[in-house]
């Protein structure tokens, strides 16, 4: 573990969040015959990144189409996937998940450019797919805990793939890019830094991952562990926030003030980085590098108490 790492960069939080999601807010200028009017139109569409750019599934019908044949303008919010408590929990605390505001220009693509983004995410689907048959117990134990609200995003590309002939596909140009972290505070990245990975074979199962994690007790008792290890504070409950492929993100309930008497302690939700030793190139190999970091913890634990 190494825990005195530099935490992730913006342009790397923003990869992680357009390789992690499927779905976006997409915004357009409302528009007519007479041509643009001052309104923003908004709505929710499904997209995929290739060759760094992200592409678009708009659904016919929905007033996007009439928008970008009068102003191409548009942005684009991807937000950070939150499931389970984690979004009750970070309501509770103020904050807001993480997200990705992209602002450029918006094309729709023709017959034969849409085939060939149709055949690229019918690949990554077959990837995925092919991810999961094939997973280790470890893998398969902790995606299966996930609870049944959170729909992989295999189902969600397959749904894409199967009633894509009711979708127009865009190609979305990014003039600018912005990461919006969870206190609303705004920092620029540079768009040509925000590329998500081709082939990304740990961040598409996310969202799995974290809320796989937080539905088991043994699993939040190592983050307390970690907390402590690594930290040396004491957590009296922790979530796991988020996953990367240099390590992930705990939410911690930790002692805020000391008094003379313990029913007058007061805690608060902290955040604690945790960043492997070497990058984790695939989901195996993070769940790999946590059991790992779970034993080492368990043995420091053991040397400590005479135990070893």
């Amino acid at each position: 573990m190494n825990t005195k790492k530099l935490a992730l960069t913006f342009a790397d939080r923003c990869r992680n969040i357009l390789a992690a999601n499927w779905q976006a807010h997409l915004n357009t200028i409302k528009a007519d015959a007479k041509g643009s009017k001052d309104d923003i139109y908004s709505s929710k569409v499904h997209y995929m990144i290739m060759q760094g750019k992200p592409y678009l599934w708009v659904q016919e019908g929905d007033i996007h189409n009439m928008n970008t044949i009068i102003d191409e303008r548009a942005s684009l919010s991807v937000s950070s996937i939150v499931p389970g408590p984690l979004m009750g929990l970070l309501r509770s605390v103020k904050k807001f998940p993480a997200r990705v505001a992209l602002a450029g220009d918006i094309r729709l693509l023709k017959d034969d450019k849409v085939q060939v983004v149709t055949e690229s995410l019918a690949e990554s689907v077959v990837s995925e797919h092919e991810t999961v048959d094939q997973a280790s117990y470890a893998v398969s134990a902790i995606i299966s805990s996930a609870t049944t609200s959170c729909r992989s995003r295999i189902e969600n590309l397959d749904w894409i793939l199967k009633e894509s002939s009711n979708y127009n596909v865009y190609k979305f140009n990014i003039r600018s890019c912005s990461y919006v972290d969870g206190s609303g505070g705004t920092h620029d990245v540079e768009p040509n830094e925000v590329k998500a990975p081709e082939a990304d074979l740990l961040m598409p199962f996310s969202e799995q991952l974290v809320d796989g994690i937080n539905q088991s007790q043994i699993r939040r008792r190592a983050l307390i562990l970690f907390c402590l290890e690594y930290y040396k504070v004491t957590a009296r409950d922790a979530l796991l926030l988020s996953v990367d492929h240099n390590g992930f993100d705990v939410l911690a309930k930790v002692l805020e003030t000391v008094n003379n008497s313990t029913s007058n302690q007061q805690y608060h939700w902290k955040e604690f980085r945790f960043n492997f030793k070497e990058k984790a190139q695939d989901v195996e190999s993070f769940c790999r590098k946590l059991v790992e970091l779970e034993e080492e913890a368990l043995e420091r634990v053991k040397s400590y108490s005479g135990l070893g």
